[in-house]
């Protein structure tokens, strides 16, 4: 989030996009001067196509074709930043699934290791039982210890990645925007 933040700031104080691009390096933990990058290239590379209309005067003009290409760019860039945040998330999600049910098995596992204690002993007792079922207890508990974090952190996480997105998104269509005004026809 600093990264981003700092980037924004450079990003609307600067005088051009060859100044951003040149400064790039300052950046390296931003996702946003990623998605520039990526968008700033593309660019360099429309300009350097020779699409540009020649005036009555003779000179070639910055007006540029190929938009659609700068977009999905911009789009692939920000899928690509998206991504990479996303898979770090795997492990708390099948962490805050699968706790539930390992501790369940635990339980099972507990009751079960319980009955035959009862059937070797032919005795209901609460010093045959306890054992068993304490084990059990502690399943459940470690199941449920190891759940419920994960679960919370996948959803805090989860709703900053969402929240990256909209910002990603948002930065792309002002990058975009500018590059219209800016460099391209109609």
């Amino acid at each position: 989030k600093k990264a981003n933040s700092e980037f924004l700031d450079f990003f609307w104080k600067a005088n051009s996009l060859d100044d951003i691009f040149d400064f790039l390096k300052d950046f390296p933990d931003s996702n946003l001067a990623r998605v520039f990058k990526s968008g700033y290239l593309e660019l360099r590379k429309l300009a350097d196509s020779n699409l540009g209309i020649k005036k009555e005067s003779g000179e070639l003009t910055p007006l540029l074709h190929g938009i659609d290409n700068l977009e999905r760019a911009l789009r692939k860039a920000a899928e690509e930043e998206i991504s990479i945040m996303e898979q770090r998330l795997n492990l708390l999600a099948t962490t805050g699934s699968t706790g539930p049910f390992i501790g369940l098995f635990g339980t099972v596992w507990g009751i079960m290791s319980a009955f035959q204690k009862i059937g070797a002993t032919k005795m209901a007792t609460l010093a045959v039982v306890a054992p068993g079922i304490s084990e059990a207890l502690i399943a459940t508990a470690i199941g449920l210890a190891a759940a419920i974090p994960a679960t919370v952190a996948y959803n805090h996480f989860l709703t900053d990645i969402r929240k990256l997105d909209l910002e990603i998104s948002s930065f792309a269509a002002d990058f975009l925007n500018i590059a219209k005004r800016n460099f391209f026809q109609g």
